[in-house]
């Protein structure tokens, strides 16, 4: 067995599919409908993100959530800003912390990773 998909809730799958989309340059695997969408890494292997229509309420603190990793975290946070995420003021920072809470279009949760926080060039 493994993961085939990560699904998200969305309020709105089109504005969703469509950040998520432009954020991990993945492409629809299939037609999206207003009701769901599935994409797909553009290139090679990974895992999906599948987006579904959803009433329930974002969690302040979720208890599943995406971690994005990069290499150049300040780039991809400021690229991520434009197009539709937002900050969360995030109250559960460690000290020196290896990532960045932001929200997607539809406020959910996730993070930012620096992979190379803490190394040495």
């Amino acid at each position: 067995m493994h993961i085939g998909s990560v699904v998200i809730g969305a309020q709105d799958v089109s504005r969703a599919t469509a950040f998520w989309a432009a954020a991990l340059d993945y492409v629809p695997r299939d037609e999206p409908d207003e009701t769901w969408a599935v994409l797909k890494p553009r290139a090679g292997e990974g895992h999906q993100l599948a987006i579904g229509l959803s009433d329930t309420p974002v969690q302040a603190y979720p208890r599943v959530h995406l971690d994005i990793y990069s290499e150049t975290p300040q780039e991809d946070i400021a690229r991520l800003l434009e197009l539709g995420a937002s900050t969360v003021d995030w109250g559960k920072y460690p000290p020196d912390p290896d990532f960045t809470v932001l929200a997607d279009t539809e406020g959910n949760r996730f993070c930012v990773i620096d992979v190379l926080h803490g190394t040495t060039e």
